[in-house]
């Protein structure tokens, strides 16, 4: 009998010291679902920093594209204008040229002093077109050149070789090294 009221003792704290299967899972679910709630807290706000954080950049790059549309529009009217005026140089400088011919033309009481004013005023205007950089392409004795020429006739000439120019029939030039008008010219084929 010692032994079964031993039994029952033994029996009774057991049950007494530890709890309840079911209850041990209430407590433990209420655990989870109070970490999956901190868990949920914590991804929400994190989300909320990440939208920020994207409007930021949004905001940021909206501003970048107004002001490249801005730079873009100031370019171009900054260019139309350098076009405008690109020759406002050139043209001051052969002004002065041109105010000379008209001079000349009624100054002039012979043909004699409209010859030598007309002189003048192609020497100074060649000097003004040297110095911006115009040049006139060589025809004379030269090798034809297709980037520099333009064979208007071909015909045989003893006294020239295959291929070079026998006779210059209108000027070519470049502006800085740049063709701008091809030399007309008659060749030699033989």
């Amino acid at each position: 009998m010692a032994n079964k009221k031993e039994d029952k003792n033994l029996e009774e704290e057991t049950n007494n010291s530890s709890p309840e299967p079911q209850e041990i899972e209430e407590e433990e679910t209420i655990q989870d679902e109070e970490d999956c709630e901190n868990k949920l807290a914590k991804m929400e706000e994190e989300l909320n920093k990440k939208d920020e954080e994207l409007r930021e950049y949004v905001a940021h790059t909206q501003r970048l594209q107004a002001d490249f549309e801005n730079f873009k529009k100031q370019s171009e009217k900054q260019n139309q204008k350098i076009i405008k005026f690109a020759n406002e140089n050139l043209i001051k400088q052969i002004l002065d040229s041109y105010e000379d011919i008209e001079r000349a033309l009624t100054k002039s009481n012979s043909e004699k002093e409209l010859k030598e004013g007309l002189d003048l005023i192609y020497q100074k205007l060649t000097d003004v077109l040297k110095k911006e950089g115009l040049e006139k392409i060589p025809t004379e004795g030269e090798k034809f050149d297709p980037f520099k020429h333009e064979a208007l006739i071909v015909e045989n000439d003893p006294d020239v070789e295959n291929g070079y120019i026998i006779e210059e029939l209108m000027k070519g030039y470049t502006l800085k090294n740049n063709v701008i008008r091809y030399s007309k010219v008659k060749v030699c084929k033989k």
